[in-house]
Order: structure tokens, then C-alpha cells, then sequence
């Protein structure tokens, strides 16, 4: 039977979440125009700054050993493109993360009321169900309010406890399925970055081969250095890949948990409460 509840304080207001595919684009324009204009601006001017000096004391003094400079490393074009797609994946891995603690904040939420020692009949789902088709549209989109809304109306046209935990755990696993899809653009990514990092290593290293009648002459310099910029592209490359791939791993395991923790949300609040005369 359902009882009269305790009037629930007003929600606070959630905000519809833009398109996945307008966030995705606007996240990668934006990452090349800051990426861009910061090697722009910054550091392609101090990495031939750099390179220059080197330059002039390797020529005054041949013992001299170049030191490694940050701007060196990642002043090249590859390096570029390897930060803008690092730097664009760690947007949408930020944007998707907000979008599960969102979704979390809905288990907070008091939904269905159903006290200690009240239990919901199949008679009483459509009652209930109400009360959730009364939300806003934005509310009704949410995980917990989609399962809540299928495990009623299965437990009042079946009248069957054991259909409607089926129901609910396959409402579930089918937005794991979902979340697991929407991963598929930063796993495209993190394989995009150790591909264009090998991509630069082939073609410095391609550079370098060309020079070579000036390093028979013994001028290595050019070798040298085609050669130090085929190996920054790699080492840019899985350096970035390692910290992405720890993101994107963080991210899915609190996804799988949100899952998790909304299927048994619903079992503790309404399924373990439902009886069958």
C-alpha cells in the first residue's frame, strides 16, 4: 500500500547536459587554437633560441655536451600534435567524469519514499511510477530514474519480484554497455599518440639519412640532430600515453562504480520492498 510521505524539500536544479558530439568538437578547437598559439608564442621562439646558442658553443668548443632542454623536446611539429590530442582527450575524459558525478548526485535523491515495513504491492506501482513521470524531463533521463520507471512497470504488468531485479540489472548493464561505447573516441586517441610519435621518429629518421654525405665530410650536426628530434617524438609520445591511459582507466572504473552502486540504489530502496499477495 502506499502511504502518505513526509513533503520532500524542492531538488536542486540539475542542468540539462549539452551534446556529447558539440562538447567533443568544441574541446578540440579549442585545444588548437591554445596549443597552437602557445608553441607560437612561446616555445618554437625559446627551443631556436636555445638550438642557436648550442649551436655556437658546440663550435667554439667540440667537448662541449648540448644540454636537454624542455623546449627542445617539444618544440617539433609532431610533438605539437601529440599534445593537442593529449590535451583534448583529457577534456572529454573531464567532461564524462563530470557527467558521472552528476548522475551520482541523482542517488541522492529521495525518488520513490517507501518506509521500514511498508511494502510496495504490484497494485501500488503505478502510484509510484507517477510520482517519477511527475519529474522533469531532465530527471527523467537519468539512470536511476529510467531503471526505477522499468522495474515498476514490469513489477505491475508481470506482478513478478524476481522479472522486475532482471529488469532493473539489464537497465543497468545496458548503460555500462553505453558508457563503455563512449569511451571509444580517448582509446582512438591514446592509440593516435605513440602512431604519430613512431610517424615523426620514421621521418626524422628519414631526414637524417639524407644528410648523410655530411656526416662523411664530418659535419654530424645535422645527423645529430634530425636524429635527437626522432627520438623527443617518441618520448613525448608514450610519456603522454602513459598519463592518459591512467586517466581514462580512473575513469572507467568510476563509471563501472556508479553502475554498480545505482543497481543496488534500487534494490535497497524499492525491489527489496516489493510483495506479491
Amino acid at each position: 500500500m502506499v502511504t502518505a510521505a513526509a513533503p520532500a524539500p524542492p531538488p536542486r536544479a540539475t542542468r540539462s547536459a549539452p551534446s556529447e558530439f558539440v562538447v567533443t568538437l568544441c574541446a578540440l578547437i579549442f585545444t588548437i587554437v591554445t596549443v597552437h598559439a602557445t608553441y607560437v608564442a612561446l616555445i618554437r621562439p625559446q627551443g631556436e633560441a636555445i638550438t642557436q646558442a648550442e649551436l655556437a658553443r658546440m663550435q667554439e668548443d667540440r667537448s662541449y655536451v648540448p644540454k636537454r632542454s624542455f623546449y627542445l623536446v617539444i618544440k617539433d611539429f609532431e610533438q605539437e600534435l601529440e599534445i593537442i590530442h593529449f590535451m583534448w582527450a583529457m577534456l572529454i575524459i573531464a567532461y564524462k567524469a563530470w557527467l558521472v558525478r552528476r548522475e551520482r548526485t541523482f542517488l541522492e535523491r529521495d525518488f520513490i519514499h517507501v518506509p521500514e515495513g511498508i511494502k510496495v504491492l504490484p497494485e501500488d506501482a503505478k502510484d509510484y511510477a507517477r510520482q517519477l513521470e511527475a519529474l522533469r524531463p531532465e530527471d527523467q533521463q537519468s539512470l536511476v530514474v529510467r531503471a526505477l520507471q522499468r522495474t515498476l512497470d514490469r513489477f505491475a504488468a508481470t506482478r513478478s519480484i524476481r522479472d522486475s531485479a532482471e529488469t532493473s540489472r539489464a537497465v543497468c548493464d545496458s548503460e555500462a554497455d553505453r558508457l563503455d561505447s563512449g569511451l571509444a573516441m580517448i582509446r582512438y586517441i591514446a592509440w593516435a599518440i605513440p602512431a604519430i610519435g613512431f610517424i615523426g621518429t620514421v621521418r626524422h629518421i628519414g631526414d637524417a639519412l639524407l644528410q648523410a654525405n655530411q656526416a662523411v665530410g664530418g659535419d654530424i650536426t645535422a645527423v645529430t640532430s634530425s636524429l635527437g628530434i626522432a627520438c623527443n617524438a617518441t618520448f613525448v609520445a608514450l610519456s603522454l600515453t602513459i598519463v592518459l591511459m591512467f586517466f581514462l582507466h580512473q575513469l572507467q572504473q568510476s563509471q563501472e562504480q556508479f553502475v554498480h552502486d545505482t543497481d543496488h540504489w534500487i534494490d535497497q530502496r524499492l525491489i527489496r520492498h516489493m510483495q506479491v499477495r
